[in-house]
């Protein structure tokens, strides 16, 4: 039986030993509560309305992506660099941001942080 014509995805999720790569995924509404994503690359994510709560984001890239009415709560932010991310509407309770980077971050409030 001969195997199937199939294409590759042209953005592939590969993984190594510091994290996946995510970067530029849509991910709307994803159920990742809990999930380990230590060092990821998720610059430019789509992750909108996502459940991350209580996940592992510790020295993750999340520039320019989009949390906007994502649930972080409990979630581990330390060294994480949210530069240009956009929280609005984000529950943050309980995150913990330690060392984070949140240059020109758009808070859930919808203030630019400086």
């Amino acid at each position: 039986m001969e195997e199937p014509d199939i294409e590759p995805e042209a953005n592939p999720v590969r993984a190594n030993p510091t994290g996946a790569y995510l970067a530029g995924r849509y991910l709307a509404g994803a159920y990742l509560a809990g999930a380990y994503l230590a060092g990821a690359n998720l610059f430019g994510a789509y992750l909108r309305r996502a459940e991350l709560s209580g996940a592992n984001l510790r020295h993750a890239n999340l520039r320019r992506a989009n949390l906007t009415g994502a649930d972080l709560s409990g979630a581990d932010l330390s060294g994480a660099d949210l530069e240009r991310a956009n929280l609005t509407g984000a529950n943050l309770n309980g995150a913990k941001l330690e060392g984070a980077n949140l240059t020109n971050t758009r808070m859930p409030d919808g203030t630019i942080h400086d």
